[in-house]
């Protein structure tokens, strides 16, 4: 099984969504879907269908939280970088062709959320940046298209 990295917060927040969502929602739409039982003939009866078709969104998302955190590797943020762009520092880029500043947090994929200002390691930016140094030039594929861009500042 191939471990993911992940911080703790990335960590603490698929647990506890994992747990909301097997002692609320599970038990919710257990109940629903008893209750329209409760209405007679099953076969026409639109209320238990839709809380069947509830209950397998739920479940496959337990499902896939369970395996998020079995596959969860827990990596501590930075106390120092040394100079080098590492799994869970922030690194601030400028755009080449455009100008524009960035800040990003490298965190592992299941936490990655670009308005949150958290970008994967995996994705093409991450990988193009781990290992790099301030002031270093990287050119990155990405869906827009090929980016230039060079690394401002890297902080814990």
């Amino acid at each position: 099984m191939q471990r993911i990295p992940i911080t703790k917060t990335g960590y603490e927040k698929l647990k506890k969504e994992l747990k909301r969502l097997q002692k609320e929602e599970r038990p919710s739409v257990i109940k629903a879907i008893e209750e329209a039982r409760a209405h007679g003939d099953i076969s026409e009866n639109a209320e238990y269908e839709a809380a069947k078709d509830k209950q397998g969104i739920i479940e496959g998302k337990i499902l896939d939280l369970t395996d998020k955190v079995g596959r969860s590797e827990i990596h501590d943020l930075p106390q120092d970088v040394d100079g080098r762009v590492i799994f869970g520092c922030v690194v601030m880029v400028e755009d080449l062709e455009t100008g524009e500043v960035s800040s990003y947090r490298l965190v592992g994929p299941y936490e990655a959320d670009v308005l949150e200002g958290t970008i994967s390691v995996t994705s093409p930016i991450g990988k193009a940046l781990i290992g790099r140094e301030e002031g270093d030039e990287v050119k990155v594929q990405t869906p827009k298209g090929i980016r230039n861009i060079e690394i401002r500042e890297i902080q814990p």
